[in-house]
């Protein structure tokens, strides 16, 4: 089990009402969809008549006050919560907004009489193996899996797209709503660090430029390459194409660093020591926890013999 996982189950098996001061902020991305910050990772939105739909749930600690913020923008029937990983910052929040929620059953009807079992957990069956090897609550386990490379919904009067992605691990999933032109990466594309390659679970270099490779073919920019199709990373602010294909490239770049250093012979420490990532560390190694040599070890292991 992974320290992340470890830390989910952690969270999940410990009291859900715990003490959290956190000052979440709501901003309008493009058409339904509006994202929240400040409650773990990105919380996606879309409100509208058919209910609301969130990808990712945020911390366990802030799932009060997440679904506070989610009342704000719409009192309508929380129907589907979307995780893109297993990641505590994503996942942790899935009981109590589950809880909080209602899920579509035959024609479109809610469940009465009391019997109701919340909003409809959906991820990748990668997801939900990893959880309930791990442990955690059934209650804050997936409702709704999936095997195959894409399942869609429309959902307030838009298609969406859960597109699967095994980037980091094996349990990455996007979110592509259509008519609002906004994609949601989860942790594939984030503005606070490196990837987090989990080995373990089949993360590799390869799956996430594959992944953001997949993104930039469905973004389209506006003028002077801004603005478009917007996306929202699983950390950090609202981005656009550009930011996407600079991102993209970035890793790209380090790839093909260590790559070219590793078929002359080097090793890992050799490679480390000749900093590949250097001119990217002020900004994206900056985490104790994940810094530009851990980058470089998962990077070095993933490209194989």
């Amino acid at each position: 089990m992974t320290r992340r996982l470890w830390s989910l189950v952690v969270v999940l098996l410990g009291p859900l009402a715990m003490t959290a001061h956190a000052e979440l902020r709501t901003t309008h991305v493009s058409g339904n969809v509006y994202l929240i910050t400040g409650a773990g990772g990105n919380v996606a939105v879309t409100i509208g008549d058919s209910g609301v739909m969130v990808v990712d749930a945020g911390s366990a600690a802030l799932s009060g006050e997440l679904l506070a913020e989610i009342r704000k923008l719409s009192t309508g029937a929380l129907r589907y919560i979307i995780n893109t990983n297993v990641d505590p910052e994503h996942v942790g929040g899935n009981q109590a907004l589950r809880a909080a929620g209602a899920t579509f059953t035959g024609g479109n009807a809610t469940v009465v009489g009391g019997v109701d079992v919340g909003a409809a957990i959906v991820a990748h069956e990668a997801a939900l193996l990893r959880v309930a090897a791990a442990g955690v609550p059934v209650a804050a386990q997936p409702t709704e899996t999936f095997y195959v490379p894409k399942v869609d919904f429309f959902f307030n009067g838009e298609p969406v797209e859960v597109m699967y992605t095994p980037a980091v691990d094996d349990t990455n999933i996007a979110v592509h709503f259509r008519r609002s032109d906004v994609i949601v990466t989860g942790d594939t594309f984030r503005l606070d660090g490196y990837p987090l390659i989990d080995l373990a679970n089949g993360g590799s270099i390869q799956g996430v430029l594959d992944a953001l490779n997949a993104f930039v073919d469905l973004a389209v920019s506006d003028t002077l390459a801004e603005g478009g199709t917007m996306l929202i990373p699983g950390h950090g602010r609202i981005c656009d194409e550009a930011d996407l294909v600079r991102y993209r490239d970035m890793l790209t770049i380090i790839r093909d660093r260590i790559a070219a250093l590793k078929e002359r012979g080097q090793t890992l420490a050799q490679i480390q020591a000749a900093k590949p990532t250097l001119d990217y560390d002020s900004r994206f190694g900056r985490n104790p926890e994940w810094t530009g040599e851990d980058f470089v070890a998962a990077v070095y292991a993933s490209l194989g013999t």
